[in-house]
């Protein structure tokens, strides 16, 4: 069973003092996991849909069915999406502070101080503090590419997916987005467009994640897979704002 912290720890050169605190709970962890995976899933299959670039199947069409099933995939990760969102989401209230670390608060100007502190941190200016949650300005990239661009890839995607059955549940509770974005083929551009917005935060992330973890030493890459960060004396803990 992980307990909430470890005895502090040396860690050469400089014999810095180091203490490890359980951070991302199992439910954070699993939603973080599953999402990428999804993500990188839809992206992938959604290229072919888009640009069908193997060869056609030879012999009898009712031999072959891969367009089909590249759909079927792609529909599958999106409900796969949807449900790990949610969990997500309903952990941003049950789970513990850092769950809801990173918030943007965009009416609080210690938010603000801390978004600009963090900038000013990856530009090299400064050695902040080292939040164990997600800083402001990781908070803001995952409400914005995560959250926001997540919830109008799924919205998109179940307002095309409806078209298959007019007038069932998807088509009803989605189907107004195609009329709203100037009907199906505009739809699908927009979904097809936006998807790159993924590849752009992917590339931010992963170079944040190594830079991080190269930099403070928080154990940053791993504790998406066991839970635990290391922080140092003088580092702070933010985001108590709703513990």
């Amino acid at each position: 069973m992980a307990t909430s912290e470890f005895s502090p720890l040396e860690l050469q050169p400089g014999k810095v003092m180091y203490q490890a605190k359980y951070v991302w709970e199992f439910p954070v962890r699993l939603s973080h996991w599953v999402t990428a995976a999804a993500i990188f899933v839809l992206f992938f299959t959604g290229l072919y849909i888009a640009y069908p670039v193997a060869d056609p199947p030879e012999g009898e069409a009712y031999h072959n069915f891969l367009m089909g099933r590249i759909r079927q995939v792609h529909f599958i990760a999106g409900y796969f999406m949807l449900f790990s969102m949610i969990l997500r989401a309903h952990w941003f209230f049950a789970g513990n502070r850092y769950a809801r670390s990173g918030f943007p608060r965009f009416w609080a100007r210690e938010w603000w101080e801390q978004l600009f502190g963090q900038m000013r941190e990856y530009l090299g200016i400064e050695r902040g503090a080292v939040p164990l949650g997600h800083n402001a300005l990781a908070g803001a990239s995952y409400f914005l590419f995560v959250w926001c661009l997540g919830a109008f890839m799924i919205a998109t995607g179940f307002a095309m997916y409806g078209e298959v059955n007019p007038g069932g549940f998807w088509d009803t509770t989605f189907g107004w987005i195609r009329s709203l974005l100037g009907g199906s083929f505009r739809t699908h551009a927009w979904h097809h467009t936006a998807s790159w917005a993924f590849v752009i935060f992917f590339l931010l992330h992963l170079y944040i994640v190594f830079m991080d973890t190269g930099r403070f030493k928080s154990g940053l890459l791993d504790s998406m897979i066991s839970g635990f960060k290391f922080f140092r004396k003088g580092d702070l803990e933010h985001d108590r704002w709703l513990s």
